[in-house]
C-alpha cells in the first residue's frame, strides 16, 4: 500500500523500535506482496511494474522469487515471533503471469517466515488473459481463498484506450471458472471516467459485473498520474481529462446499480455482498492494522513506522543476496500523522469513525458537516459517530480536511 504522507528518506535501520513492535499480533497482521512483472504496460498505470523488455536476462521470476523468500526470512526476524497471518494479498504487476505453481511458492513462502491464521483471508490479483480453468483450481488448491480480477470495462474501446488487452467478455468467463474452482470470493476491478466512455458504456460493464454473480465489486475513478503515456496523450490533447462532474455522476451510477442488487458499499470505492465478502486485508490498512510489504517498492507498516523497499527487481535481489534489507527509507509518524490518517481512513469506511478521533473542533465540524448533509445527522447524536451520506462521499476528502485542519 503506498504511504499516505509525504515519504522523507531517514537512514535505513536494521530492525524496529520497541515502541513499534509492542502490541504487535493484538491489531490485525497482513503480509503484501508484491510482483512486479507485466505483460504489457497500460497507458494509465504508474505502479512499479516491469515489462520483459525492460528487465535484463538475470532478472527474472525466479531471481524475484528468491529474494522474496529471503526478505520474507528477514521479516521474521525482525519481528521476532511474528504473529501468523491473518490475511495475504498478492498484487501486482500481475500475479497471474507467474502461473498457479509460482503463486504456490509464493505462498508457502509466506507459511515458511510467518505461517497463516485459522480462516486466514488469501488474495491474488489476477488480469483475465493469464487465467485459465486449471489455474483458478491450482491456486485453490494450493490454499489461495480470495481472487481479484482486473475487469476495468466491457466496451472494447475504453478497453482500447486504457491499453488493456484482454477482450471484453473474458473477465466474466474468468470469474465464472474461479467459481466453479471453488473460489467463493471474487471482486471485479471496474474503471470509470476514462475519456470517450459513455454512459451506456458504464452501464453494460456494471450490467457485465452483474451477469459474472461476483461478491465484490471494487469502481475506481480513473486518475491521469504523471509520467503515464496517458498523461502524455492528455498532455497533447489527444484526449480530455476526467471531467469532475461526470465522475460524480458515474459514482451515483455505479452504486444505483449495485446496491439493488445486494452489493453494498463498504469503503468508499468497494461494495461487497456480505460481511464475509469484505476484504479482509485492506480493511486491515484503513483500521491502522500491521503488515509487511514484501517485494520491490512495497511499503510496511508496524507500530506508527512505515518503510518501502527499493524498487528495481534487479537491485532488490541483488540486496537481499548480499544479506542486506532491501529498505530504502523509512518514517516515524507522529500522533498528529496518525490521527490524520485515522481520520483519513476511517471515515471512507460504512461504519464511519468515532467522534472520539477528533478534537473539540473536529467535532464541530463534523455537526456543520452533518447540518450540510455530508454526514449522517442521526449516527453523530445515536453512536457518536461521523458517517458519510451519499453526497458526502462524492467530497470524503473535503470532509477530511474540514475535521483534521
Amino acid at each position: 500500500m503506498p504511504a499516505l504522507l509525504p515519504e522523507t528518506t531517514a537512514p535505513v535501520a536494521a530492525g524496529l523500535p520497541e515502541s513499534a513492535l509492542k502490541g504487535l499480533g493484538t491489531r490485525p497482521f497482513g503480509v503484501y506482496v508484491h510482483v512486479p512483472f507485466c505483460a504489457t504496460r497500460c497507458g494509465y498505470c504508474d505502479f512499479n511494474t516491469y515489462t520483459a523488455g525492460e528487465l535484463d536476462s538475470a532478472t527474472s521470476p525466479q531471481s524475484w522469487l528468491d529474494g522474496l523468500k529471503l526478505e520474507l526470512e528477514h521479516a521474521a526476524r525482525v519481528l521476532g515471533a511474528p504473529p501468523a497471518a491473518d490475511t495475504v494479498f498478492v498484487g501486482g504487476g500481475t500475479p497471474s503471469l507467474l502461473g498457479a505453481d509460482g503463486l504456490r511458492s509464493v505462498l508457502d513462502a509466506v507459511r515458511d517466515s510467518f505461517g497463516l491464521a485459522p480462516g486466514a483471508e488469501v488474495t491474488t490479483e489476477s488480469n483475465p488473459e493469464s487465467t485459465s480453468p486449471e489455474f483458478f483450481a491450482g491456486i485453490r488448491d494450493a490454499g489461495f481463498t480470495r481472487v481479484s480480477l482486473g475487469m476495468q470495462s466491457a466496451a472494447q474501446h475504453v478497453l482500447k484506450i486504457l491499453d488493456r488487452v484482454h477482450t471484453p467478455g473474458r473477465p466474466v468467463a474468468a470469474a465464472a471458472e474461479a467459481r466453479a474452482a471453488g473460489f467463493e470470493h471474487v471482486n471485479l476491478d471496474v474503471i470509470y471516467g476514462t475519456p470517450g466512455e459513455r454512459v451506456e458504456d458504464l452501464r453494460a460493464s456494471l450490467d457485465a459485473v452483474l451477469a459474472a454473480g461476483v461478491d465484490h465489486v471494487s469502481a475506481y475513478a480513473l486518475i491521469v498520474e504523471e509520467g503515464t503515456a496517458l498523461a502524455r496523450r492528455v498532455r497533447r490533447g489527444e484526449l480530455p481529462a476526467p471531467d469532475d462532474d461526470v465522475l460524480a455522476a458515474d459514482y451515483e451510477l455505479i452504486d444505483s446499480v449495485l446496491a439493488p442488487a445486494g452489493l453494498r458499499w463498504y469503503e468508499v470505492s468497494n461494495w461487497a455482498s456480505s460481511e464475509e465478502a469484505r476484504c479482509r486485508h485492506n480493511i486491515g490498512y484503513w483500521r491502522g492494522g500491521d503488515w509487511w510489504g514484501a517485494g520491490p517498492g512495497a511499503h510496511s507498516h508496524v507500530g506508527g513506522v512505515r518503510w518501502w523497499n527499493v524498487k528495481h527487481p534487479a537491485r532488490y535481489a541483488s540486496l537481499l543476496a548480499a544479506g542486506d534489507s532491501p529498505e530504502a527509507g523509512r518514517e516515524v509518524l507522529t500522533e498528529a500523522d496518525q490521527q490524520l490518517e485515522r481520520v483519513m481512513l476511517e471515515l471512507r469506511l460504512s461504519e464511519g469513525l468515532s467522534l472520539d478521533a477528533l478534537d473539540e473542533d473536529g467535532v464541530r465540524e463534523a455537526r456543520v458537516a452533518a447540518a450540510e448533509g455530508l454526514l449522517d445527522s442521526s449516527t453523530l447524536d445515536t453512536s457518536g459517530r461521523a458517517v458519510l451520506t451519499d453526497r458526502g462521499r462524492l467530497l470524503a476528502d473535503g470532509v477530511v480536511r474540514r475535521l483534521v485542519p
